[in-house]
Formats: structure tokens, sequence, C-alpha cells
């Protein structure tokens, strides 16, 4: 109670619309899951330093594809539910759209609830001891994630903040259908667009961007505060996610034009150096023989 008065002195009113909604009255629980996730985060790799990875393969194909199916139904639903309110592209308040609001907060309940979901991403990675994809970006963006949906859902749960949940809900669809089939070990000769998957991350926060500065340019009912804050996290999103782009693809390219240029030259010299030990055994055998 103490903890929930501070927010409303801090941030005003909450909506009522979600009051007594599923770990929406308190922040207690998303706080804890949060810290437990953090904390799996760190001992997890250690508990499994001495013991064998997971495979965990039949399990990942119906998480990935539970969580397709659910991106693709919340992505359905958040473009129906705009189309019926007639949502303004530039600004968009959130009382103004009758029905098609309360249609557009039960959704983006279930994309808060997703990212709780997700928390699962880590643990799969933890289990199979894959830890060098346990990197800052990732444990940031989980973790972050799932602390701003709770205020979100509490005081802007509609309006203006169903664009990122939109375009990150189609993303989501072709990340985890991509890691629900390469966990079939068949299928990933034929997975071609996982470096598409990225570039499609960051072109979803750069027109996150632009549709909030629109907010703010072109200002409604929205708390103007929420957008500057939608515009700080997305880029703080951009610079790691680019990075990342550099670190795994960028490098990745590097290295392999490096390694064939190496391998040609070691093809050169291999020749060269059998052909002189050729020459030198050749000479031996005719010194032998004077």
């Amino acid at each position: 109670k103490t903890i929930n008065s501070y927010f409303d002195v801090w941030l005003g009113p909450r909506d009522p619309r979600v009051k007594g909604w599923l770990l929406l009255e308190n922040y207690t629980p998303t706080f804890i899951f949060s810290v437990l996730y953090l904390l799996i985060v760190w001992l997890g790799p250690k508990y499994m330093r001495n013991k064998q990875p997971f495979s965990c393969r039949g399990i990942l194909v119906i998480y990935n594809l539970g969580l397709t199916l659910l991106s693709l139904y919340m992505f359905y639903e958040l473009v129906t539910g705009v189309w019926e309110g007639g949502y303004n592209f530039f600004c968009q308040d959130t009382h103004s759209g009758g029905e098609a609001d309360m249609k557009i907060i039960r959704v983006l309940w279930w994309y808060y609830f997703s990212k709780l979901i997700e928390f699962m991403d880590t643990f799969f990675f933890i289990l199979r001891k894959n830890n060098h994809q346990i990197t800052v970006l990732h444990v940031y963006h989980h973790a972050t994630m799932l602390n701003i949906w709770w205020f979100v859902m509490n005081w802007v749960p509609c309006g203006h903040s169903y664009f990122g949940a939109t375009l990150n809900s189609f993303i989501h669809v072709l990340m985890y259908s991509y890691y629900g089939l390469s966990a079939v070990p068949a299928m990933r000769p034929y997975l071609w667009w996982k470096k598409y998957i990225t570039q499609g991350q960051l072109t979803q926060f750069v027109l996150t961007i632009f549709q909030t500065s629109c907010g703010v340019v072109w200002p409604c009912a929205f708390p103007q505060g929420w957008l500057y804050f939608q515009i700080s996290y997305m880029i703080s999103l951009i610079i790691l996610f680019t990075n990342f782009y550099i670190q795994t693809y960028n490098k990745k390219a590097s290295s392999r034009r490096k390694e064939y240029q190496n391998g040609s030259t070691a093809t050169v010299n291999g020749y060269t150096n059998s052909f002189s030990s050729l020459e030198n055994n050749v000479k031996q055998r005719k010194q032998r023989k004077d």
C-alpha cells in the first residue's frame, strides 16, 4: 500500500479500467518476478557449470509455437482494435476510442503477461548451457520490459501505447517461429532469415520513435512524460541492438573473409613448402650418391 501510494503521488491516479486485474493491483509481484529472474541469470550458469546440458528440444518446439500463436493473436487484435477505434497515428489519447479502447487494454494485458512468459527464453539458454547468448542486451531487455509494461498498464493502457506493442508482436511472430523451427535439426539448413529479424527489430525501434515523436509535436490528451520515456527507452535499445548486430554479423562476415584469405595463403604455402622439402630430399640423395 505504501509503494502504491508513492506511485499514485508521483504519476497521478491510475486508470480505473484495470482495477483488480491479475498482477496489476500491486507492483510487488512484478518486482519479485524480476528479482527472481536476475537471481536465476546469476546463479543458473554456476549451477549448470559441472552438469550436462539439457536438450529441451521437444519443449522448445511447443514453447516457441505457443509464443508465435500468442504474438499472432495480439498483432491481429491490436490492428483490428485500432481500426475499430479510429485511432489517430499522430497522437491518440486513452479515452476517446469507445469499446475499442477496452479491446486494446485486454490485448495489452496479454502483451504485459507475455513478458513474464518470455523469461523462459533465458532459462532455456541456461539449461542448454548457451551462456554466450545471455548478453547484457538480452537481460536488460527482458528484465525491463515486464516492469515498464506494469506501469503502462496501470496509467496508459491504451491510446498511443498501442504502436510499439503492435510492431513488436509482429516481429515476435517471425522471431519465435524461427526459434521453434531451429529446434528441429532437419529444418536448420532452410532457415535464412535470422539476420533480418534483428534488422526488423531495429526498424521497429526507429518507427516507434517516429510515431511517439508525433505525439510530442502534435500533442493530444496522452501524457507527455510517457512519450519522452518511450523515446529514451527506444534509443537505448537501438544502441544495444546496433552493437549486437555489428558484433554478430559484421564481425562474422569480416572474420570469414580473413579465414578465406588465410586459407588460400596456407594452401599456397603448403604447396611451396612441400616443393621445397622435395627439392631438399633430392639434393640430399644426390649428395649421398656422390
